[in-house]
Parts: C-alpha cells; structure tokens; sequence
C-alpha cells in the first residue's frame, strides 16, 4: 500500500480520537440543556398574583392540588402542641407535635409561592421548639427565625424555589429528642401547572420511637434518650402509633384507581424500605425529586427524606404497606392497610387454581426462635387488662394469617372469628400455640391443611391473646389465665 495513504489514514483515524472528547462534550451539553431543570434563578423570578390561606391537613389526608395556579403569597398558621396520646392498646406517649398531629400537618404550595409562617407554641407547653423546613433556602432551613417559647409566636417568610416533597422536623436541641417525639411532617412544593391528577392521595410518614418499657409495655412510656443514641427502637410506625394506620384507621381505595401517596421518613434514625404488598409502584419519584422510575417494588427512603409513588389498584384485595425491614413491620408495628374495594379481575390475579398436601420426608413442626432470655413468670390481670394486652400481641404475631377481624385466609389460614374448633376445645387452643399444628382440621366446615409454628410467648401472652381472641367476632367469652397454660405447657 502506498506510505501517503497509509500516513494518511492514520492521519485521520487519530483526528477522530482527539474528536471523541469534544462530540461527548457537545451530546453532553445538549443533553444537559434538555433535562436540567430551572434553576432557583428562575423560580426566584416568578411573580405573585393574589393571596391564598393555606388548608393544612392531618395524616393521611392531603390538601386539594394546587393545579394550574399562579403562584401566589400563602399563609400558613401552625401551632405546636405537647399532648398525650396512643402509641399501640394500652399504651400512652408524650408526643411533641405539628398540628397536633404525628406527622404534622401537610404543607402543599407551589413553585414560586411565598409563605408567610406563622408559628406559635401552645402556652401550656413546657419547652421552646422551632422549625426547619428541608424546602426552604436560607439559615438553617428557619429554625432561627422560628424559635419560639411557650405562650409566644413567631412570624417569618420565605419563597419556595426547589420542586419537590420536602421534609419538615424541629431543630431545637437536643434535636434528635425533637424528631423523636414526632416533630416531624412533609411540605410539598408542586412544579408549575401543578402534578398529573390521580384519583386518590394519601399522606403517609414512618417514624421510630424509643421507650423506657418494651413494645407493648402498657402505660404511659417515656423516652430512652440511651436506646435512641444507641438507635434500638422499641416501635417503628406509621402516622405515629401501631394503629395509625390499620383497623378503623386504614385507608380505602377502589379497583382502577390511581393512587398516589406522599410518603415521608422522620426517622430520626432509620432508613426506610417502603414496600407494598400486592402491588408495584408504577411510577417512583426518587427521594422526593423530579426525577422519576418506573415499575419499583421496593424503594429506600433516608431519614430525613421522601419519596412520592404512584400505583393503579388493579384488583380488590387488602394492600399492606410495609418497611419491609420485615421485623419492623410485623414486631414493631411498621404496617397499614389500604382495602381496595371493586370486582375481581382474574386475567391479573386467578387465585387458588389448585389445592394438595405436599409432605417431603422428614417434614416437621417448626418452632419459633427462642429468647436468650427466659419466660417471664406469669401475672395474673383483670379481663379488661388481658383484652388490651392480648389484642396488642394480636396485632403484632396473628394478624397477619388471621386479619385483623379473624376471618383468616381462605384455602390458606383458618378464620378465628366464631370459630368451632376453637370454642370446643380451650386446651387444644392452648397447645397449638404452645407445641404448634400440622395436618388437616376442620373449621367450620371447611377443612385447611397448613402449619402453624409454636409461638415464643409466655404463659401470661398467650393467655392474653386467646382471651383476646375468645372474646372477639362471636367466639363464647372464655378466659384464659397463665395457670393453664402453665399446665398444657408441663
């Protein structure tokens, strides 16, 4: 070959190496020009026309949309209260809240909207609080213009110039306290003209809490600065207590509906796996940004942080949201209910379309893991204290085979709710959960073939749960107490 042609060939083959940098950067840019978002420069320069006082709502409620508005001067009128309330049956706390409510009120705007903050601390509070809202731009987020003593108030301003689902927390120190006892919510910043309608919003937040007492321990419990420094919660919830968000609480929602939930974490130390069981998000916008995916079946969410997701119910069913940090939901309370109401579909989910005994050699019972600590010795409580203590355990070990109203499983789990088996026989009942059940029973009539494991409880929980669940949906009322449980278990 000719040396000019090959001198020239490789003359051109390395121009085109010195040109992969400049028609990177030239893709790059056009890139970056397509999909960069407004800056706070933009936004900054919105105007405002008119004035608008804020509609504030409590979990898990949200406030109308915002739609195609201008963006306008808003008022927002917050009071901070220190109150008792319910952490799980029988259990009381003292929450420091936002609105009166754990999580506070929700907060919805739009991009460009000034907010005018009126913030005022119940007199009969005991401590100063403030707030620092994560979607303001200035010094520490407000706290310093907000700190406010019992009996005062304090008024500040600010625009909002970042899309997006921001949270809210008090940063009075020790600020972890704060956070802890449920001073916490979420304020969203819509993008211009507003987020796509869906039929259905709901407010959701997750939050850890540390106790003197145990999960269940009944009272008053106060805080364990010592558990939350060592990050060990005694409940992990959501909208602030066991039940924020399951029993008369759960939300509702029909088949072929467009469900959108607004989902924050206050922590103040946990990290979130937000999960729904029965379904995937159709649509995630990653920690509460403008950028979105697609078909999520779980997504992380830090403390401190949010997320939005959007699914479309498809079929009728109980929807149990979840941390699927799965110990949290089903022993410290992470969980809720969304009952999706409407006809079935059976294209998208068929059902049971089989059912046989499946028996490998060496099959056998399982038993529950075992506490390093030894069983409690048992105390003998009124029936009224049983009902509440074994309704809480309930809810924490049985619920999820059972449901919440004990009509069980079909094909799958045995109802509780007016059970023959069970009130034939109160021992038997008492030896299930003590030694566990395999093989074919009769409920009913209708007959179930499953495992049940041994359950690690003491005498006195599992008189409490049976006495509980004796006393519910129609069973005869009976009362179990420790002592025969104590002779089933010999």
């Amino acid at each position: 070959m000719d040396i000019k042609k090959v001198n020239s060939i490789r003359g051109y083959f390395y121009l085109f190496i010195l040109l992969i940098p400049v028609i990177v950067a030239c893709q790059s840019n056009e890139y970056e020009k397509r999909y960069t978002p407004k800056s706070v420069t933009d936004y900054t320069k919105i105007k405002v026309f008119g004035e608008e006082q804020a509609t504030l709502t409590a979990p898990p409620n949200v406030p109308p949309p915002v739609g195609n508005r201008p963006a306008k001067k808003i008022f927002v009128e917050m009071e901070i209260v220190e109150k008792e309330g319910e952490m799980a049956d029988g259990v009381t706390y003292m929450y420091w809240t936002f609105g009166g409510s754990v999580p506070g009120s929700f907060i919805r705007t739009r991009v460009g909207d000034v907010v005018e903050f009126t913030i005022s601390n119940h007199p009969d509070n005991k401590l100063p609080h403030n707030i620092d809202l994560h979607a303001v731009t200035g010094q520490g987020g407000g706290a310093e213009a907000s700190f406010v003593a019992p009996g005062q108030e304090k008024v500040f301003s600010f625009k909002v110039v970042n899309p997006g689902l921001f949270v809210y927390h008090c940063a009075t120190a020790p600020v972890g306290m704060h956070i802890a006892n449920g001073m916490y919510g979420l304020i969203l910043v819509e993008p211009e003209g507003g987020l796509p309608p869906v039929d259905r919003e709901f407010y959701v937040m997750q939050g850890d809490f540390y106790t003197e007492g145990k999960f269940g321990q009944q009272g008053l419990q106060p805080f364990s600065m010592q558990k939350a420094i060592d990050e060990n919660p005694d409940y992990v919830v959501f909208n602030g207590n066991v039940n924020g968000l399951s029993g008369d609480n759960s939300i509702t929602a029909k088949v072929g509906e467009n469900i959108r939930i607004f989902f924050g974490n206050g922590g103040p130390n946990l990290v979130s796996s937000f999960h729904v069981i029965g379904e995937i998000f159709d649509k995630v916008y990653l920690e509460g940004g403008e950028q979105f995916n697609h078909n999520v079946q779980t997504t992380l969410v830090p403390a401190g942080g949010s997320a939005i997701v959007e699914f479309v119910a498809d079929v009728p069913s109980n929807l149990v949201l979840v941390d699927h940090s799965i110990f949290r939901a089903f022993n410290k309370g992470a969980l809720g209910i969304l009952s999706v109401s409407g006809e079935e579909n059976k294209a998208i989910f068929a059902g049971a379309i089989m059912e046989g005994i499946y028996q490998p050699e060496g099959s056998v019972i399982q038993n529950m893991p075992k506490s390093e600590l030894e069983m409690e010795a048992p105390v003998n409580l009124s029936k009224e204290e049983q009902l509440i203590a074994g309704k809480n355990l309930y809810m924490q070990a049985c619920f999820a085979c059972h449901q919440p109203n004990g009509e069980g499983i079909p094909n799958a789990f045995p109802p509780l709710a007016n059970s023959d088996y069970l009130n034939a026989d109160v021992d038997r009942s008492i030896d299930v959960l003590l030694h566990g059940l395999s093989g074919e029973i009769v409920v009913n009539g209708k007959t179930y073939n499953s495992i049940m494991p041994a359950q690690q409880m003491n005498d006195g929980e599992i008189a409490n749960v049976l006495t509980y669940v004796y006393n519910s949906w129609g069973n005869n009322g009976k009362v179990v107490t420790p002592q025969m449980v104590k002779a089933q278990r010999q």
